[in-house]
Formats: C-alpha cells, structure tokens, sequence
C-alpha cells in the first residue's frame, strides 16, 4: 500500500471490538493489519460497483466516440484463445 503516514483515531463498540480482535488473532495477524486490509477490500468493492459516473459533455461524447469503434484485430489474442483451455479436462 506504501508507506504509512496517516493515523486513523476512532471508538468502537465493545461487541465490535472483541469480534475483531477474535477474528485478527485467529488469523495469526495484528489488529491493526486485519483492520486495514478489510477495509481497503471493502473500499475497492465498493468502488468497483460503482454504476453512476458522471463526465463533462465534451468527455463524454469522447467516451462514447471510443466505445463505438470497431473492435481491433488482435493477434496475442487470436493465438491464445486458439489454444485449448487448461481448465478444461480432457
């Protein structure tokens, strides 16, 4: 993630605390890393889902300019899908 330079302060409820200090030590991991790292999970998820965007008219009518075009020919592509799928048995 990089370096840390922040500090995140804050209260939690007891219930909530001793769930999690449960879970982060069945995990063998720091309270402070499984916090972190469920949180980041939770905020690329969130993100990811995102449906509604919004662009300036110009951009958009770029967006939509680049979505019309049609598809390029793409020779790494065309080899790979030519081999047989390794998740298929045989």
């Amino acid at each position: 993630m990089g370096q840390v330079s922040e500090r995140w302060d804050f209260r939690v409820a007891a219930e909530a605390d001793r769930l999690v200090r449960r879970a982060a030590e069945s995990a063998n991991r720091t309270l402070t890393d499984f916090v972190l790292d469920a949180a980041v999970l939770e905020a690329e998820r969130v993100l990811a889902d995102r449906r509604h965007f919004e662009l300036a008219p110009e951009q958009w009518a770029r967006f939509v300019e680049i979505i019309d075009r049609p598809p390029r020919e793409s020779p790494g592509l065309k080899r790979l899908f030519s081999r047989p799928s390794i998740f298929v048995q045989k």
